[in-house]
């Protein structure tokens, strides 16, 4: 009976200690160009969906009608085309270099499966470790309803605000030091 106590008391503590030496020897993959962690993505994806089920809104504070959808367009574009792209281009150098990979919504079907209750949800407190930032403190209400209409109605959006999403779109300024070649 000792054996057997002895035996589950390692097998119960073996766990947590090989979980700690794995990462504490800086042998779990951390690079964005690293793979997964098993289960990391089923872990994530599960707690995610619970908790905005448990805390997104029920329904849309504001409309779904153009000018909702052309309000969303140049948030979209200051604030989430640098990831998430834009109809009709390629992902972004910052894009190509996250981990997980943003989703690119104007491509597929983004996110015009979910509803914008959720999309709200996501855009307002973002999504821990996975560099989507939450911008609740920095957009107001209205902003962060009309870029979440624009993305739950991206397969449908009537002309206007295609044409307004192709005017413009994410752009990168060199910054003094990279137009002189760095030189002192």
């Amino acid at each position: 009976m000792k054996r057997f106590i002895l035996g589950l008391i390692f097998g119960v503590l073996i766990i947590p200690v090989g979980a700690y030496f794995y990462f504490s020897t800086g042998s779990a993959p951390v690079a964005t160009s690293a793979p997964p962690l098993p289960f990391e993505k089923q872990l994530a994806r599960m707690a995610l969906d619970a908790h905005i089920k448990k805390e997104a809104p029920n329904t849309p504070a504001l409309p779904v009608n153009d000018a909702n959808l052309l309000a969303g367009v140049p948030i979209y574009q200051q604030h989430c085309a640098v990831c998430h792209g834009l109809p009709g281009q390629q992902p972004t150098a910052i894009a190509k270099g996250m981990f997980p990979k943003p989703p690119p919504l104007f491509h597929g079907k983004g996110v015009t499966d979910d509803p914008a209750t959720e999309t709200y949800w996501k855009a307002a407190n973002g999504i821990r470790l996975t560099g989507m930032p939450g911008f609740k403190g920095s957009l107001s209400d209205n902003e962060l309803w009309q870029v979440s209409l624009l993305l739950a109605t991206a397969d449908k959006l009537p002309a206007d605000v295609k044409s307004a999403l192709s005017e413009s779109g994410p752009t990168v300024k060199s910054t003094p030091a990279a137009k002189s070649g760095h030189k002192k």
